[in-house]
């Protein structure tokens, strides 16, 4: 199978065409060439999406499948308008983020509803209208091709550093900053699984829009699973959305943030996914220890990025909750 990856230079991009190289596919990966280096085994294609004829290197060549990562949905257009075809399995990989309800636990990819699309003018993609776009991404696609909605994606090479935050965390041990309950979910894939389905789905020409997600993990189950993977001891210290709010913790990702911790119950669907159609699809999830301890592996030795609340910043935060708690009284 020849594979072109529009992308392929970083994390999820180089996850796919490693993969699909280790299957033996001839695999393409045509980009900038400035987020880091391509797969072994895959051939580099210098092009520059964000012009009229960017794709012009690829003039000619010929593709049994296509996969593209963009968030800008110029840069969508232009390559469907040269490079779709009949015949040529697309996929392309959006992201729970084009949900308009994010509220409500249990949606599924087919019948929840969708954000309004960016507007026809929009080129590019920001911070701000990041899931409209990737609806109006999805929507030049077409409904012929793999629509892969990504959750949070964790893993070695992660270049936003949230996931790593909790291994690099807890392998520090002692009492350790917990957001919200044990009982509140989570939900994320890892890297290497995700391009294995992505390449699956490409062997196989699967068609449909599907939630490309782990299974739902209760926080407590995954902060204990990560933990003694990493033989960390720790103790975890539940704090509530006010408590943190008030002290300046921030949500999802980012500087003094804990990362994947959303508010309840703005985001009580978010990190539920319903993705028993996925898993039906062959999506595969490895136990969360190993994508824990081989993200803890890939920091030590590369010194990648963790991004989140600091030491210190978390030491000031548990010692102002246990300041706030009453103190008991014996009669």
């Amino acid at each position: 199978m020849r594979m072109l990856i529009l992308g392929g230079s970083q994390f999820l991009g180089r996850a796919i065409a490693a993969r699909a190289c280790a299957a033996g596919h001839d695999v393409t990966c045509a980009a900038r060439g400035l987020a880091g280096p391509i797969a072994q085994g895959a051939r580099f294609v210098r092009i520059d999406r964000d012009v009229a004829d960017g794709l012009a290197p690829l003039a000619g060549e010929t593709f049994d499948t296509v996969v593209d990562v963009s968030r800008h949905p110029a840069q969508v257009r232009r390559a469907v308008a040269a490079l779709k075809r009949p015949g040529v399995h697309w996929t392309f990989v959006s992201t729970i983020s084009v949900y308009a309800d994010n509220r409500v636990p249990g949606q599924r990819a087919d019948t929840a509803p969708l954000r309004e699309p960016a507007a026809e003018d929009v080129e590019h993609s920001t911070d701000a209208i990041y899931g409209a776009a990737k609806v109006a991404c999805e929507q030049t696609v077409g409904t012929d091709a793999f629509i892969c909605r990504a959750g949070l994606i964790a893993g070695p090479e992660d270049p936003t550093g949230r996931f790593a935050y909790w291994p690099a965390r807890l392998a520090r041990g002692g009492e350790v900053l917990a957001p919200g309950s044990p009982e509140d979910a989570v939900q994320f894939i890892d890297v290497r699984d995700l391009a294995q389905w992505i390449v699956h789905a490409a062997e196989t020409r699967l068609t449909g829009i599907y939630d490309g997600i782990g299974p739902i993990r209760t926080r407590g189950e995954f902060l204990a699973e990560c933990a003694s993977a990493l033989d960390a001891s720790c103790t975890f210290t539940w704090v509530d959305r006010a408590f943190l709010e008030a002290h300046d913790v921030r949500r999802w990702a980012g500087p003094r943030s804990l990362p994947m911790w959303l508010p309840l119950p703005d985001y009580a669907g978010f990190l539920t996914r319903d993705t028993s159609p996925a898993r039906a699809a062959g999506l595969n999830a490895r136990p969360v220890g190993v994508t824990a301890r081989d993200t803890l592996h890939w920091l030590n030795a590369s010194k990648g990025p963790v991004i989140g609340l600091a030491a210190e910043e978390e030491k000031d935060v548990l010692a102002a909750w246990h300041a706030h708690q009453p103190v008991a009284t014996g009669m």
